[in-house]
């Protein structure tokens, strides 16, 4: 009788602009030298690859995502609450949240990782009922993520990088409502950011003391500020020293906080639009098994 396969690798043909293409044989051909069982599905949408990931579990398989932070998000975001494990191969353009768990974005480490087994319980972010794992963000952010999804040419950093340049040319400060727990606070500038992960964008270290499973969420919040020291902050971001010794930018954690605006914005979240304005943003916390590198002893 044939063995039924260990893993579901679901695969997202278009990723990193056809990055999985070249990892995927990679995958393969270590999962063999293992002997590890597996099969490959390919997505034909986010919600295709949500169905293949219950089919896996179905079939007692553990779903595996080969692709970048939109597909793991969804994937994610929709298991949330189910005991099976789920898997990350990076083959995106940022693989913000393989950065964050320390899943290695070598092809041939991050199957060892998988194979090791090793899980975390991670929290869940969700936005007006829809899931995310990394960082849903509102304002200037909205700008340069659609900009970012509408560049087929450019790769990781240099994308994020072209789509704030593009955004700032024409940005001009929102007026933003926070809610949290019935008391409103205001504030006018650029960006708020709800964070379960701490990084976004190609490596941004936008919330620096985020912690994926602490049960919160870090709220970041980017004040009105002159265009020039705006991007001349953009650097200390990656290495997120901006939230230091800078009265533009404050930090705190919430549970839940609902954000409005000024004008219409769409909420982003790993990497894809989420929700419109207002919403209202919460953490499920431990909702999700995640295979991760087992930390050093």
């Amino acid at each position: 009788m044939t063995e039924e396969p260990a893993y579901t690798l679901i695969v997202n043909p278009s990723s990193g602009g056809g990055r999985s293409k070249q990892v995927l044989p990679v995958v393969e051909s270590r999962l063999d030298a293992l002997r590890v069982p597996f099969r490959v599905e390919k997505t034909r949408s986010l919600e295709h690859g949500v169905d293949l990931a219950f089919e896996a579990v179905d079939a007692r398989e553990i779903p595996v995502v080969l692709s970048g932070d939109g597909l793991i998000g969804a994937v994610g975001g929709a298991m949330a609450g189910v005991d099976s494990p789920v898997g990350l191969i990076p083959a995106g353009r940022g693989n913000d949240l393989a950065r964050g768990l320390g899943i290695p974005t070598d092809p041939t480490a991050a199957v060892d990782c998988l194979t090791a087994g090793f899980t975390r319980q991670i929290d869940v972010g969700d936005a007006n009922g829809e899931r995310f794992l990394g960082i849903a963000s509102v304002g200037f952010d909205s700008d340069a993520n659609r900009i970012a999804n509408q560049s087929r040419l450019l790769k990781g950093r240099p994308v994020y990088a072209y789509a704030a340049l593009r955004a700032l040319l024409r940005w001009k400060p929102a007026r933003f409502t926070l809610i949290e727990s019935g008391i409103q606070s205001r504030i006018t500038g650029y960006t708020i950011i709800v964070a379960n992960n701490g990084f976004y964008g190609g490596g941004m270290n936008v919330a620096p003391t985020a912690e994926i499973d602490d049960g919160k969420l870090d709220l970041v919040t980017i004040g009105e500020v002159g265009k020039f020291r705006f991007l001349s902050n953009m650097p200390k971001v990656f290495k997120g020293t901006h939230i230091v010794d800078n009265d533009t930018v404050s930090t705190r954690q919430v549970t839940s906080i609902e954000v409005r605006a000024s004008r219409p914005f769409t909420v982003y979240a790993d990497g894809d639009p989420l929700t419109e304005l207002p919403a209202t943003i919460r953490v499920i916390p431990a909702a999700l098994k995640m295979i991760v590198p087992e930390p050093a002893s």
